[in-house]
């Protein structure tokens, strides 16, 4: 039987707020399906003791860590709090996911696996053999369009820009100033991908499967989804200056 390959100095940073339903199982995946690598969660002061439930696996698991960040303070913030604990303790792959099994455990090898060829591995529900399940058809729309937007202003051959499945080699965030950014919230992944791009970074795609969550509700909307496409407009003028 052929063993699996262990990812040493990887990790995956999974943000949570109010994800107790979630994360205990997902965790449970990540450590079978992505041997070797470590998992960050971290959680801005869920209510709903996802905090604890974390904590308790970390006791007999070493690969689970929790950064416990003492209020909810968006997307974007916890995302460089996780790639600056991740860079601080020496990783030099990090995987961004969502934990509410919308991205497939067992898919990140293969973003993994693709880092030997790319610098940015995205998971993509937006070419051949990649999609969404579960969603209604105005999410649909709402989520096609703004890809398609953001692709064509900024003028990247990204075709998933705001999607949140992302293997990152640590010298590429450490080159695009990741603490910099000036977006926040969703307009955030649009941001990290177009700064990858332009600055040379070689960025691939992997078709995945989008998974609407199981269980709690969903933090997506129209509304955050209009202000990401006024933020990727602003983006480009930025850097046209």
């Amino acid at each position: 039987m052929k063993e699996k390959k262990e990812y040493k100095n990887t990790l995956i940073i999974v943000p949570t707020y109010n994800e107790v339903e979630n994360i205990g199982s997902l965790l449970e995946r990540l450590i079978i399906d992505v041997p070797g690598a470590d998992i960050l969660v971290v959680d801005d002061n869920s209510p709903d003791g996802t905090r604890n439930l974390v904590l308790k696996h970390a006791k007999t698991e070493p690969r689970v860590h929790l950064l416990d960040r003492k209020k909810k303070a968006g997307l974007a913030g916890a995302y460089i709090a996780g790639f600056s604990w991740a860079i601080d303790n020496g990783y030099q792959v990090i995987v961004q996911m969502d934990a509410d099994f919308s991205h497939n455990p067992k898919t990140v090898p293969e973003l993994l696996d693709g880092l030997s060829t790319h610098d940015v591995m995205v998971g993509s529900r937006y070419v051949p053999r990649g999609g969404v399940v579960g969603w209604p058809w105005y999410r649909h729309v709402i989520s096609r369009c703004g890809n398609l937007y953001a692709k064509n202003v900024l003028g990247t051959h990204i075709n998933d820009n705001t999607g949140g499945f992302v293997a990152w080699k640590r010298e590429v965030l450490e080159t695009i100033g990741y603490k910099n950014m000036r977006c926040k919230g969703y307009a955030f992944l649009v941001e990290l991908k177009y700064r990858s791009s332009r600055a040379g970074f070689k960025v691939g795609e992997l078709p995945i499967r989008f998974i609407d969550r199981r269980f709690g509700e969903s933090k997506m909307s129209g509304q955050v989804f209009f202000e990401a496409a006024l933020r990727v407009l602003q983006m480009k003028l930025i850097s046209q200056r």
